[in-house]
This record gives C-alpha cells, structure tokens and sequence, in this order.
C-alpha cells in the first residue's frame, strides 16, 4: 500500500486543480489526468507523463513505472485498488490502465504517482442501468487560437456523471495572428474574428508535431479540470487529422499523395489515442491503420450510440462543404459511417430497452437548407445531408425503435435544438425525435448569418445560436430529456461568465 504522504501532498487543494505549479522543476503530470469509455464494472484511467510537454514529452527512452490508486472517497483514504503500470517512449509514455469488476452507478477517485511527484486528483463513475437521472455533457470544437476554453470550467464545476466529445478535440493548423482581423463572409458582408493566443508550429504531420499540439490543448487548465471531473467518451472528426478528411482522402489531394496521407493518419491516430482515455491503441496493417472509436454506452434511461463518421465514409458528394445536388448525392450505396458499423448500429437501435436511443455524431443528421425555395437546395454535404439514403435507413430504423430517437451533434459552431422527422426534408411528417446540436468551445462561426437567414426554410429548427460558444448540459430521466446551453460571454476573455442561453425539454417540442 502507498502511504498517504505520496498522494496526499496538497489535501487542501480543489479535487481536480492541475498540480503543476505544485513543484518540482520537471513535474511529470502537466497534462493532468483523465478517465474514459465507463462501463458497469470499469473504466479506463489516463495520464501522460511529460516533464517538457511542447518537446516531445522530455522522458527518457525506455520504459518506466507509473503507481496508481484508486479510492472510494474524494480523500483517498478507502483504498480499493492500487497498483503499478509500465509505459515507455514506444507509446509516448502514456497510461491507458483498463479497471474492471467495479460496482455499478458508483463515484470513484483516482490519482498517479511517479518518483516523487503526484497527478491531480480525478474523479470518475462506472455506469449503471438502473440510475433513475443521469447528467451528460457534450462538447466539440476546441480552437486553441480562437478562444480560451472557459466553458470547460463552468462544465467541470457541473460534475456531470460523463462527458461525450464528438469532435475536433485539436486543429491542426498552422500559426495565426494574434489580435482581431475582419473576414469575408459571403453576400458582401464582414465579419470580426480574435485570435487569443497561438499554436505551437506549422501545419502538423508528423507523430512530434501531433504529439506536441495535444500538450497545447492538454495544458490548457480548465480542460484538465474537466477531464479530471468526470469519465468522457471520445470520437475524433476531422481536425484531429486534416480538415474535411474522408477514409483514405484528404481534404487537398493535389498537396498530399496518398502514401504521404497514410502516413499522416497513422500519426494523428496514434497521438489522439496517446492523449485520450480510450482502451485501444491503433491497429496496424502496414502503414494502414485504424482506431476502434465507436461503440454503445449505457446511462440510466439513456443508450448512448457513439459513431465514427470519418474513418470509414465515402468522399462528399459534389465538391465539398455547402452545394446543390449532383446526381451522385442519391446513390443508395453512399454511406457516413460504413457497412460494418450500420449493421452494428441498426442491431443496437431495434434491441435496445432504454427510454431513449441516442446518436452522438460528429455532424449534424437534421437536414439544414440554405437558400429560398424553388432554386435547388444548398445545404452542406460534409454533414449527414451528404449521405441522404443512409440517413432514411437510420431515420426508419429509429421509427421502429422503441426508445424516443435523440441526436447529440457538434462541428458546425452554432447551438441548435431540432424536430426529427420521418422525412428529414419535410418538417410537415410525423416527428419522430429530436436533436441537440452543440456550439463550438472556441472555434468561430463564420457561416452564423447565413443560418439566421435561412431559419425560415427549416422550421424544424426550434432554437438556434451561432454567435455564441459553450457546451450541452443533459439532465435525463426515463420521461423527459432537457438541454441546457450554456454559452461563453466573450470567449476572448479568460474566465468570462458562463450562462444558460435556453433550456429545451423533449417533452415541450
């Protein structure tokens, strides 16, 4: 057994406050500490050790050993695990321990030793179907450059029992310019965007340079806050990789061959499992590979389905981004998420018992138009309106369910609580569910007055923002599921207040 002196060195402190200023000159734990993928019986703890985090991590080659525990108290005192954890520099020294056989629906708290440092504190919660009211928060688009990450603070605070991120957890951009500059946003009109602070190199492409730009994010404190608040589960867009990326296409392959993109991807998956806290680490098949993100996750009244619409979808139709339709836009065949994971989601919705059936995709799946009618629509093919057929199968197969169908979605940076109908064209059909789609924690919304013009063409649109940035505050129980959005004053600002925008219950809409 550990003593209380190695893990109790600032018992005074916030439970989840990050440790770094607490000491040493190389402190190990400045990326602070996570836990994931919740279970009945486990979960899967985090950390990375990284004593010079923007240098590759600074630990030596080799491997070495990380102590940990885990308590039943948020004091540490009831011990009901410890033990040790090899990593090495093969995995970034990174800590990807998987518990099990854990008691359902209950709190834990955990925390890492190695030499004389201590991690921050963490707390996470097994799952449980027999909890009567869960909390969910739920996040996407972290600009570091756009914003600081305020909102994450208001979410730690919150302690919500998990936190589902769909998204562009990282850009992968290049270095901008501090300040505010004025951007063309279309129909002859500007727009005013801030940058607030910077990212750390070009464009990345390599495992050092993915490496690096996740201890950016990672230091950022309100995120390790709410990391260390509550388990998350996690599925990448596309900015973790490459703007708009498609399977094994690139967004711009005029500027990178193929083989160059096999490469890349291998890199960004392996650094978003290093810095994630998932259990698997990518699959390799000669400079293929693959990351297992999806998967199902049970909470209470809530069956929460977590896809993956990057790794295994068909090239957008038509171009890219916001377009009409092309004759290839209505192919039967053309799917978001591949053949193998519709399967798998379509047994889950017909065998699921749970009061609501929740998708939690990276993009939107209500159809959005942005143009009057009667010119053909234009709506963004990136999203769900890209993959019309595939969606119609999905939409019938949640009719038939028997949970009350629930979409939770980000990427588009603006706030958006919608109908889902039997025909997502056709506000006018039998309303079949609803979604939630989430702002940006940071990122900017330069497309936000062309949606409020458009507002008029989609009245399944019941709120919408996209001026502000936030998060998704779920309160559920087995008769109604309520959203809260809660949105950043002026993210440029750190510590701006955090209010609720509005607050939408499935019951009332």
């Amino acid at each position: 057994m550990f003593t209380r002196r190695l893990f109790l060195t600032s018992a005074s402190a916030a439970l989840w406050l990050p440790a770094a200023a607490r000491s040493a000159a190389r402190y190990p734990f400045t990326l602070g500490v996570a836990s994931g993928s919740p279970r009945d019986d486990g979960m899967v703890l985090w950390t990375r050790l990284a004593p010079d985090p923007l240098n590759g991590g600074g630990m030596p080659k080799g491997t070495t050993e990380v102590r940990w525990r885990l308590c039943s108290d948020a004091a540490m005192s009831q011990e009901v695990r410890q033990g040790v954890f090899t990593t090495s520099d093969a995995v970034g020294h990174s800590v990807h321990l998987v518990l099990k056989g854990l008691k359902p629906g209950r709190e834990y708290w955990y925390q890492f030793h190695y030499a004389d440092a201590d991690s921050p504190v963490g707390r996470t919660r097994t799952t449980s179907r027999a909890d009567a009211s869960i909390k969910l928060a739920h996040a996407s688009c972290q600009s570091y450059e756009g914003g600081y990450f305020t909102a994450y603070k208001d979410m730690a605070e919150w302690t919500p029992d998990c936190v589902i991120h769909v998204g562009d957890y990282i850009y992968e951009g290049g270095i901008g310019t501090l300040g505010t500059r004025m951007r063309d946003i279309g129909r002859g009109r500007r727009q005013a965007f801030e940058t607030v602070r910077l990212h750390n190199s070009a464009e990345i492409v390599t495992l050092w340079d993915y490496r690096n730009r996740y201890a950016l994010y990672k230091s950022d404190t309100n995120l390790q806050a709410a990391h260390a608040a509550a388990p998350w589960i996690v599925a990448m867009d596309d900015h973790e990789v490459d703007n708009n990326w498609a399977a094994g296409i690139p967004q711009d392959p005029h500027a990178q061959t193929e083989l160059e993109f096999r490469v890349r991807k291998l890199a960004a998956f392996q650094a978003y499992w290093e810095h994630m806290p998932i259990e698997k680490p990518p699959v390799l098949n000669g400079i293929d590979s693959t990351l297992q993100l999806y998967g199902r996750y049970r909470f209470g009244p809530a069956e929460i389905n977590l896809l993956d619409t990057r790794q295994y979808r068909d090239d957008q139709a038509c171009g890219d981004n916001r377009k009409q339709p092309c004759g290839v836009l209505t192919d039967p065949d053309r799917t978001l998420t591949g053949r193998a994971q519709e399967q798998w989601l379509l047994d889950g919705i017909a065998r699921s018992d749970a009061a609501f059936t929740v998708l939690a995709s990276q993009t939107w799946f209500s159809s959005f138009r942005y143009n009057p009618a009667p010119e053909a629509p234009e709506r963004n093919l990136d999203q769900w309106d890209g993959y019309p057929a595939q969606r119609q199968k999905l939409t019938d197969a949640l009719q038939r369910g028997k949970g009350h169908p629930v979409v939770v979605s980000g990427d588009w940076h603006c706030s958006a609580a919608t109908t889902l109908h039997s025909d997502p064209y056709d506000a006018k059909t039998k309303r079949i569910g609803h979604e939630f789609a989430g702002t940006s924690i940071a990122s900017g919304c330069p497309w936000a007055r062309d949606m409020t013009d458009a507002l008029s063409e989609n009245p399944h649109v019941r709120y919408y923002n996209g001026d502000k940035r936030g998060y998704v505050r779920h309160v559920v129980t087995a008769g109604d599921w309520t959203a809260q959005f809660r949105t950043v004053t002026d993210p440029g600002v750190e510590n701006s207040p955090v209010t609720t925008d509005t607050e939408v219950h499935t019951k009332d809409i």
